[in-house]
């Protein structure tokens, strides 16, 4: 009876682990123009929508604390490739990335997994499309814009024509070294261009009419897209968290992921 009761344990614990497993194994989800949106979705609890940045995936978000600890906490994460990234399709077309088609697809994968409510963060570019998504889903109850200033609301803004044009083959001293990055991880360099030619712009006025509560979160070494208070400040709802770190590895901290839960 003993060995009963012990193989019966066993078998249900590797069960579990199996399942779990899957849930964590690649999903793909067919947007509205036919591209192929690949994502990852992991716990069962309060869905977490996670947003990675430029020249990145979604296993941008597989080394970081957060990711680890919200599934600790008992979220259910929920990590997809933006088009043109990682595993999902990469169009070619102007249109396929025109009238906020990331946004779109975002609204429909989370119609697609039955989200009635959920929570969204984004981090660098990822905080962008959130940003937009924000103005369009009142699913989301609260979000956390990573890495960003307040820039992303000028649709002139010098820093987006700058890396349009270096992935157009105008490359500058200041670029060399991203279309270098992107060369070596096979990233797909027209794509990359008309994600930022055609990257959401997310006016100061459509920001204050959010309902959600927003979290801006930042390194304090980290300018290059604007002054993270003022982002801040352009939120009815919102709390502003400075924490150590320079732009590339402020989202793998520690206290980046800590901030983070105390919001949620």
């Amino acid at each position: 009876m003993k060995k009963y009761h012990s193989y019966s344990f066993s078998s249900i614990c590797i069960f579990l682990l199996m399942f779990s497993n899957a849930r964590a194994q690649t999903n793909y989800f067919t947007s509205f123009d036919d591209v192929e949106i690949t994502y990852s979705d992991e716990g069962f609890g309060k869905p977490v929508l996670l947003l990675h940045g430029f020249i990145n995936s979604r296993t941008s978000w597989d080394i970081t604390p957060l990711k680890s600890e919200l599934l600790k906490k008992g979220y259910r994460v929920i990590v997809p490739d933006l088009r043109g990234n990682g595993n999902s399709g990469k169009p070619q077309t102007e249109e396929s990335y025109a009238n906020d088609a990331e946004v779109n697809d975002i609204i429909l994968l989370m119609s697609h997994l039955n989200s009635k409510e959920f929570y969204a963060i984004g981090y660098s570019r990822g905080s962008i499309v959130l940003a937009k998504l924000m103005t369009k889903e009142p699913r989301i109850k609260k979000a956390v814009l990573g890495g960003m200033g307040i820039d992303f609301t000028d649709p002139d803004w010098d820093r987006r024509i700058m890396f349009m044009k270096a992935f157009d083959g105008e490359v500058t001293e200041e670029t060399k070294g991203a279309v270098a990055y992107a060369k070596s991880i096979g990233a797909d360099l027209r794509s990359l261009h008309l994600q930022q030619k055609y990257q959401p712009v997310t006016s100061i006025e459509e920001l204050g009419a959010i309902k959600a509560k927003i979290l801006v979160i930042a390194g304090d070494e980290d300018l290059e897209n604007g002054n993270p208070e003022l982002l801040h400040k352009a939120f009815g709802k919102s709390k502003l968290v400075i924490v150590p770190c320079d732009h590339n590895q402020t989202y793998k901290t520690e206290a980046f992921s800590k901030a983070i839960l105390n919001f949620l």
